[in-house]
């Protein structure tokens, strides 16, 4: 029989345990053999819950037990749950993990450990909640040449923007409305920063090319700064307003991965996508381009990707390591180029501008503001037009990117 740990029995913790048991007849077929869980590990006690003979606080006893060869780690953050992981993976056993944090600061570090100890190190989970973007860039797509990824990848900020778009809301109270929900921390920091979806990009970046680009190297704005009248302004245009996390190959292999508010025009699916889904596009150059979409997050949606790895290993235990899921460390100056060469068509709104009209632009209002978009400018370019607006009097009040998928 197959032994399972889970660590931590938090949202996505008690979700792996809830969807295990609540579907574990057909799991257990998939699997073609009997598994359990034995092990679930946090520090609180569960003394009312039906598996409270299977909890511990103790990591030890998860690391030194032989029975136990595949691990779900579902804690979040990247402290104690590094410390975890290193420990199970060095003893030689499976993990498959959520946590976007870990990751994106530690993946190439544990892939590493994990190729050494002959076991695997799962992380569907840590992209896209329910939807399967991991496994599929490196087997589905491992023909293509990935040429660049664009997408929404936080579905709390999703569900801000949607409100703002749909319901007139302005950013403090939607925020509001998404703690109320559940979909928003009380410290929203990490999602409305857009910390969130540099950790997710950068796990897809490091897929793509084979080195591990850290949260560092990445430009990230948040949508803390979005205003109705953007958003509103957005809709003039033909476009709607989302957080935008994306990685674009260059000619010269290297790559610029970012995350930012980002004009969607209506043509593209993406700026369809409200409430808390996500949707990742991706162009390669044998299937052109392709879109995921699903729920990016929650306890169920994220509980099945964990478990859908924990599926894929027990199904193959003894087969050997999933190699083509790995990447290496790297100086991430010799891969990641500045983001200012990036290129895009650029919206501005400014104020105090009556006399200034640049060229090549696409007016969408021009009564107490000049509202417009350039043509594919860089983001150099875009600061040059922002210094230039400014030293003829004029104030930049909002300057945002256009999608180019």
């Amino acid at each position: 029989m197959s032994k399972i740990a889970v660590l931590g029995y938090g949202v996505v913790g008690s979700g792996v345990v809830e969807l295990f048991y609540k579907n574990k007849e057909s799991i257990l077929k998939k699997i073609g053999k009997d598994a359990d869980i034995k092990y679930i590990l946090d520090i609180r006690d569960f003394s009312d819950s039906p598996y409270k003979d299977k909890f511990t606080k103790d990591i030890n006893d998860i690391v030194n037990d032989d029975e136990v060869t595949m691990v779900a780690e579902c804690m979040g953050g990247a402290t104690f749950a590094y410390d975890f992981v290193k420990a199970c993976l060095m003893s030689g056993k499976n993990v498959s993990t959520s946590n976007k944090e870990l990751v994106a600061k530690k993946g190439a570090e544990l892939l590493a450990i994990a190729k050494d100890k002959n076991c695997n190190f799962f992380f569907e989970a840590s992209v896209g909640g329910a939807i399967p973007i991991i496994r599929p860039l490196h087997k589905c797509l491992a023909a293509n040449e990935i040429t660049q990824i664009a997408g929404i990848l936080n579905g709390t900020t999703n569900f801000i923007l949607g409100k703002m778009i749909n319901d007139n809301m302005d950013f403090d109270t939607a925020l509001k409305m998404a703690q109320q929900l559940g979909y928003a921390e009380k410290d929203p920091t990490a999602d409305v920063e857009g910390h969130d979806a540099c950790r997710k990009i950068c796990i897809l970046s490091s897929l793509i090319t084979g080195k591990h680009i850290y949260p560092e190297s990445v430009y990230t704005k948040g949508i803390t700064d979005i205003t109705l009248k953007d958003v509103k302004l957005a809709g003039k245009f033909g476009a709607a307003i989302k957080l935008i996390a994306s990685v674009r190959k260059l000619a010269d292999g290297k790559i610029i991965p970012m995350v930012s508010p980002t004009l969607v025009t209506y043509d593209n699916l993406i700026s369809r996508v409200d409430d808390v889904f996500n949707a990742v596009m991706v162009c390669g150059d044998g299937i052109d381009r392709a879109l995921f979409y699903g729920r990016g997050a929650g306890k169920l949606p994220t509980a099945s990707a964990v478990l859908g790895d924990v599926i894929e290993q027990l199904k193959t235990e003894g087969r050997g390591t999933d190699t083509a899921q790995t990447w290496v460390d790297c100086d991430n100056s010799e891969i990641v180029a500045d983001y200012k060469n990036a290129e895009c068509r650029m919206y501005f709104r400014v104020s105090g501008a009556s006399d200034i009209r640049p060229e090549n632009i696409e007016i969408i209002e021009d009564a107490d503001e000049l509202v417009f978009v350039t043509q594919k400018i860089s983001f150099a370019e875009a600061d040059k037009l922002e210094a230039s607006i400014t030293s003829n009097g004029g104030k930049v009040e909002a300057k945002l990117p256009v999608l180019d998928i």
